[in-house]
């Protein structure tokens, strides 16, 4: 066989199996990272996010979406403002 044709299949077979080295490592790095979090208690490996307000003021939704959703045009003319109050 050609020298050319037999460096190209080693440099060939060399990166195949760099790749899979490397995906061996990754998968032993996710094995580890996994059962660290299941080996730490409950509080270490719990996620707390604050709370969220609905509003730019701060405050929050006082009825679930679904059923201001529901109650349709009475509850969006509830929530508005009357005219006098908007900026001119």
């Amino acid at each position: 066989m050609h020298p050319e044709i037999l460096r190209e299949l080693s440099a060939q077979r060399g990166r195949e199996m760099r790749a899979r080295a490397r995906q061996g490592v990754l998968v032993r790095v996710a094995v580890r990272a996994r059962r660290r979090g299941r080996d730490l208690p409950d509080q270490a490996g719990g996620l707390v996010l604050p709370a969220i307000p609905d509003y730019v003021d701060g405050s929050f939704r006082t009825e679930p979406a679904g059923e201001a959703a529901a109650s349709g045009t009475a509850a969006s003319e509830a929530g508005r403002a009357p005219a006098t109050h908007h900026a001119a």
